[in-house]
């Protein structure tokens, strides 16, 4: 049954992109977005850009492009922005990530890359121990660093003649922070700013400073950002919507479509045992053992939510699930994982699956991020708020509403993105319970 069409503001203008962190991921973003724009590559890995979204009976010409089916802004729109601790233009910052090749990727848009330069970033090494840079904004309270990155925003909107602005965390992972009473609440947070609370991290800051500008904030790490009481709070408030986190780009992809697998055909799972190699800044970063910690935490909570272990727990009730991440500098950003996978069949007969997947981590987390900057604008325009649940195909730990569990079943999430795409048009969901197979 087809519903009321939601209004949509039209994607006029400009639409800023600020990034936090302008290292490999961003530079990979922006240069192949600009190849993209100049008809010298093709957007592969965008659902926004190449993916269909079936409407009503299941026939080819009744699935359009979903670039053709919603408003969404264009790439021609996007310009681009950032904040890091590094003072190197997206050009320096491609050419040192060494994701893509210099001469066919790189020189062709070298001039548009050099002319984004970092601002000062908001950052603190205890938060990020194995990261440094001079390029930073001067010592100073937490409530007057969050009201400089809102000039930031601000002064850049002005200077690019933007309609609006995205945010969207693409920095190093910080410690592992728990969630705390400076979380519960928007007064609690801002009075935990003024005092200059060690649990208001500066990712909190930046998505505190979008929020506050009416930017919707997107969290690619999975930091403790905008999964916190207080900035659901803010969200509501201020109607911005807000999604993370943690960008699913490698090794925890396949396990969102691996896992389904096994719970599908009711197959059981003894041990998980999974590691990566990787030498890119995110690996030396992860190298901390605090910040392995709060990627592990990310990364460990797929398999339970997929397998339900209370529901079945003859088949999932004991899973011995290990995650291992090294740096090795000779990799760099060609990172490497390898998943051993103990499962048992009928009668209890033991089988084993091995899977060796060498991805290139900008690679697959570049069109992701050009996807969530534009469902982001398309929810901003259409006046959600709040958390975004509906994006969750993007990240390994979505965030989600306090009352139900997170889906990461990717199938289950890739449905839910596109049912909301047709409610947000008025068209029918797709349910594959309706007549036309028993009318066929």
């Amino acid at each position: 049954m087809q519903t009321a069409k939601h209004h949509i503001e039209p994607a006029e203008g400009r639409l800023g992109v600020l990034m936090v962190g302008l290292g490999a991921v961003a530079s990979t973003v922006i240069a192949g977005v600009e190849l993209i724009k100049r008809g010298l590559a093709e957007p592969i890995g965008s659902l926004t850009q190449m993916g269909t979204v079936r409407l009503g009976k299941r026939t080819e010409d009744r699935a359009p492009l979903i670039r053709d089916f919603v408003p969404l802004a264009t790439i021609d729109q996007l310009v681009f922005g950032a904040w890091d601790p590094i003072s190197d233009t997206a050009y320096e910052a491609a050419i040192k990530s060494g994701v893509l090749d210099r001469y066919v990727h790189i020189e062709p848009i070298a001039e548009q890359l050099k002319e984004i330069e970092p601002m000062p970033a908001v950052f603190d090494q205890s938060y990020v121990r194995r990261l440094d840079g001079a390029n930073v904004k001067p010592n100073a309270g937490k409530r007057d660093l969050a009201e400089a990155l809102r000039q930031d925003i601000r002064d850049f909107k002005a200077a690019h003649s933007c309609d609006r602005i995205v945010v969207i965390w693409c920095g190093s992972t910080e410690i592992f922070l728990e969630p705390g009473p400076a979380h519960w609440n928007l007064a609690a947070f801002e009075a935990a700013m003024d005092a200059n609370d060690e649990t208001i991290a500066p990712s909190m800051l930046y998505a505190y400073a979008a929020l506050q500008e009416g930017a919707p904030f997107i969290n690619g790490a999975p930091n403790l950002t905008t999964d916190v009481p207080a900035m659901v709070e803010l969200a509501h408030k201020t109607g911005v919507p807000i999604g993370g986190k943690d960008f699913k780009s490698g090794q925890t992809l396949l396990k969102t479509v691996l896992a389904p697998m096994l719970k599908a055909r009711m197959l059981g799972l003894e041990g998980w045992y999974s590691t990566n190699i990787l030498g890119n800044r995110d690996g030396e970063v992860l190298d901390d053992p605090d910040s392995f910690r709060t990627k592990e935490e990310s990364k460990l909570g797929v398999i339970e939510h997929i397998l339900q272990p209370k529901l079945y727990p003859q088949l999932y009730g004991d899973v011995h699930h290990k995650v291992r991440i090294n740096y090795y500098p000779p990799r760099g950003d060609n990172k490497e994982s390898w998943d051993n996978i103990d499962i048992f069949g009928w009668l209890g007969y033991a089988m084993q699956i091995k899977v060796n997947f060498l991805c290139r981590d900008s690679i697959l987390a570049a069109p992701l991020v050009l996807d969530l900057v534009l469902f982001m604008d398309l929810a901003q325009r259409a006046g959600l708020k709040g958390v975004q649940e509906w994006l969750s195909l993007y990240f390994k730990s979505p965030q989600h509403a306090p009352s139900v569990y997170p889906e990461h079943d990717l199938f289950i999430q890739q449905t839910k993105l596109k049912n909301t795409l047709r409610w947000l048009m008025g068209e029918e969901q797709i349910t594959h319970l309706g007549m036309e197979y028993y009318q066929d």
